[in-house]
């Protein structure tokens, strides 16, 4: 504790640096939940659950501004749990390690939770403030964003009652976002049988580590390496030339996340594991030739492995193999009404082997448009159906139209033109926000969302700009004033 000290807003940073100490991975928000209502019942502020899970905590207006509209102030719980292959740590009892590194706040060898862990810091010092100008406020604060949307989904009619929602669920500091991309997970199953091989082969564990991964929406115009694609290119080659049996792949984690890191254990011919060391290194200088520039600290490696007990049957390793291969990964379509914005686009997020010799490859698409976002999930469902897996799609969520005329917006921007002396960024976002939803169950719902700098985010290179969390944070008291 205490490795934040000095940094301003001190509240902010103090109600973030104790949240780091509460594990709150998705679907497991219990004691960030019993924190919460504790500090409501600390701070006699009226606090309400619902079965969801989802956090209400009321604040009365200020001395003065009884009359003001309410505004609700809206946060998720949960993070994003992803670490380095050498990091040793529990998410679900662990603390989260924050340090100072120069300009930035990160963690060690982890995740930092400031998505949207920041966010939450933020609604804790306006409740617990004695000194703000506001209207009466409500913080909601959400189950299960990263995961699949859980707590918005379940959200009753009727659990808050402002007119204006601000979302705290932002990573770029001078931009105010007004719309969202929807998007829904697609899954294949891969059933295949369990075979032994005859003597004459040898385990070998080919492992793509060290990529930069980061948010599937955020993240994903920026031609980072795909870990699963990556070692999947190398795999299709061996496959071709010789005879090699796959023993487990495991590559990528979550949903939403571009997966960072994959790892195969396979057995090859004896008589030609030189030669595959040899096509192995040919491989490897062709991948870093192609994409050093934007992954600097790839690594691939062959090593020998531990004899695996059993191997699976040729023709399910190579359907996995092809479908891999062809499954899209990465842009869509670019927007033509929002020039620079992504429109649609699909993320491979991770090939799991499973109980009951099952194989499972996640994936994610997200569009502005529903038509593209469904016809970017068919695209993924008949590579898959082409060798005969089983196909799932998850319920989705819809995207967040932009509405320029929003008076949440017109008093955000002019208050960041009061305090900053220059004109915010207006825009939608490719990633996907609670508000979609919301604005299904609150019609009318005014929506604006912004947040300070984030970099990272989703994987362990998580940073948070510290500069900016002061100019984030003096922008929200400001438009709780004007609101």
């Amino acid at each position: 504790m205490n490795n934040l000290n000095g940094l301003t807003p001190t509240s902010v940073w103090s109600y973030f640096e104790n949240i780091c100490q509460i594990p709150r991975p998705s679907k497991h928000e219990e004691k960030i939940i019993g924190f919460l209502m504790d500090f409501a019942r600390q701070n006699n502020l009226p606090a309400k659950k619902d079965a969801a899970g989802n956090v209400l905590i009321s604040k009365p207006a200020s001395q003065g501004m009884e009359n003001r509209r309410t505004l609700v102030l809206q946060s998720h719980l949960d993070m994003v749990c992803e670490k380095n292959a050498e990091t040793i740590h529990n998410f679900n009892t662990d603390p989260i390690k924050p340090y100072i590194d120069g300009e930035w706040v990160t963690a060690e060898g982890t995740t930092l939770g400031a998505d949207c862990g920041i966010g939450i810091a933020a609604q804790l010092a306006i409740l617990s403030s004695k000194d703000l100008k506001h209207g009466s406020i409500e913080c909601l604060f959400t189950v299960d964003e990263e995961t699949g949307l859980t707590g918005a989904n379940a959200l009753e009619p009727g659990f808050f009652s402002g007119s204006g929602l601000v979302n705290l669920d932002s990573e770029d500091e001078g931009e105010l976002f007004i719309g969202c991309a929807g998007g829904i997970d697609t899954v294949g199953t891969i059933h295949y049988e369990v075979i032994t091989v005859s003597d004459g082969f040898f385990p070998i564990r080919i492992a793509v580590s060290g990529l930069l991964g980061g948010h599937s929406g955020d993240d994903i115009n920026k031609s980072r390496g795909n870990a699963i694609k990556v070692l999947n290119r190398f795999l299709w080659q061996l496959n071709q030339k010789y005879e090699i049996y796959i023993a487990d792949f495991n590559g990528g984690n979550l949903r939403n996340a571009i997966a960072r890191e994959a790892f195969v254990t396979i057995l090859v011919p004896g008589s030609a594991k030189e030669q595959i060391t040899v096509d192995f290194n040919i491989f490897r200088s062709t991948i870093e030739t192609e994409i050093l520039l934007n992954e600097p600290n790839i690594k691939l490696l062959l090593e020998s492995a531990d004899q695996p007990q059993f191997v699976i049957d040729r023709l399910s390793q190579t359907r996995l193999i092809n479908a891999l291969y062809a499954c899209p990964h990465g842009v869509l379509e670019m927007s033509t009404r929002l020039p620079g914005l992504v429109e649609t686009s699909t993320n491979l997020a991770s090939v799991k082997f499973k109980k009951e010799n099952t194989i499972e490859i996640t994936t994610s698409q997200r569009s502005d448009l529903e038509s593209e976002k469904m016809d970017a999930a068919y695209m993924v469902e008949s590579v898959f159906k082409m060798i005969n897996a089983e196909v799932k799609h998850g319920e989705g969520y819809p995207g967040w139209v932009p509405n320029p005329s929003s008076e949440l917006l017109n008093i955000t921007r002019l208050s960041y033109i009061q305090l900053f002396k220059i004109e915010p960024i207006v825009r939608s976002i490719h990633a996907g926000l609670e508000c979609g939803l919301f604005l299904e169950k609150f019609p009318g719902l005014d929506m604006i969302s912004f947040g300070p700098t984030l970099r990272g985010v989703h994987s362990p290179d998580e940073r948070i700009n510290i500069q900016t969390v002061d100019k984030f944070w003096r922008l929200l008291v400001e438009v709780i004033a004007q609101y």
